[in-house]
């Protein structure tokens, strides 16, 4: 499959000049991003957009949602916990929530604790069937939820909207490997791949995958192994919620495809395919995973 290259780019590398128009071109490209004005607002205005937060009764999707009601959009939310919903709606309007999270290595979730130098034991049955049922708690809330969204709602969003757009919120872990985050990863990475292939299939709307590293809050809160979390207090060392919620919404008006957060952790996900080792103790460091 060829790629059609501008014409001005194409006349720089053909010149004598090459290696230094090899060296300019990041800086063109960083020029671009920094004066690149948003696109969304331009089509629709702030005041009195219509936004649909996915995953909004508790942490990143509750701060979204309160920014975006700041700015005078009409905020519309669902959620799975009826309380936190009740408590939002009370605030603001109304919410939408999907999404869990699962902390534990996928053979302990199976009940066989794995140790250096020791002979892995079999799982029972009783186990596997706990393993596989947990599995599916994780796929209904971070694939199945996704997947009902899209459907429900692209329709109402390509026949509706000046500006379509849909945002992710995602995970680091979807695209790099995180040991304790097994279950959590893969189904997180399954809703990935499904928003990315729907951006293909329909090209009328903005579709932004936002994959931001650990964010503060209490990740045990929708855990569905019971699992502890392993890495360091993310209350004190992880993204500062109302931050990604800025960046999610910057994303949004600017139209960008894949975000990650932090920035340098795109490389980390380039660095896997090049380095994977590397990236593999780092993340056994992370997490505090020893076998």
């Amino acid at each position: 499959m060829g790629v059609n290259i501008p014409p001005v780019v194409s006349t720089l590398l053909s010149t004598p000049w090459r290696n230094t128009s090899l060296a300019i071109l990041p800086i063109l490209l960083i020029l671009h991003r920094v004066l690149k004005r948003p696109t969304r607002p331009r089509k629709v205005t702030k005041l009195g957009e219509r936004v649909l937060v996915l995953g909004a009764t508790s942490g990143v999707g509750r701060t979204i949602a309160r920014q975006y009601a700041a700015r005078g959009a009409r905020v519309c939310m669902v959620g799975r916990r009826a309380v936190l919903l009740d408590e939002v709606e009370r605030e603001y309007t109304l919410v939408v929530s999907a999404g869990v999270s699962a902390l534990q290595p996928l053979m302990a979730v199976a009940g066989v604790q794995v140790e250096q130098s020791v002979k892995i034991q079999d799982a029972t049955e009783e186990n596997i069937q706990r393993t596989a049922s947990i599995a599916g708690a994780a796929l209904q809330g971070n694939y199945i939820g996704p997947l009902v969204a899209a459907v429900t709602f692209i329709p109402l969003l390509s026949n509706t909207s000046k500006a379509p757009s849909i945002v992710l919120i995602n995970s680091l872990a979807s695209v790099v490997p995180a040991p304790t985050r097994t279950l959590y990863a893969s189904t997180k990475s399954a809703s990935l791949v499904l928003y990315q292939a729907l951006s293909i299939e329909h090209p009328d709307i903005t579709f932004t995958c936002f994959m931001p590293s650990t964010i503060e809050g209490d990740f045990r809160a929708s855990a569905v192994d019971s699992g502890p979390v392993r890495e360091s207090d993310p209350n004190k060392h992880g993204l500062k919620r109302e931050t990604v919620a800025q960046r999610c919404i910057r994303a949004a008006d600017y139209g960008e495809k894949a975000v990650f957060m932090p920035g340098t952790m795109r490389f980390a996900h380039l660095l896997y395919w090049i380095w994977p080792s590397l990236v593999e103790r780092l993340a056994m460091k992370k997490y505090n995973f020893k076998v």
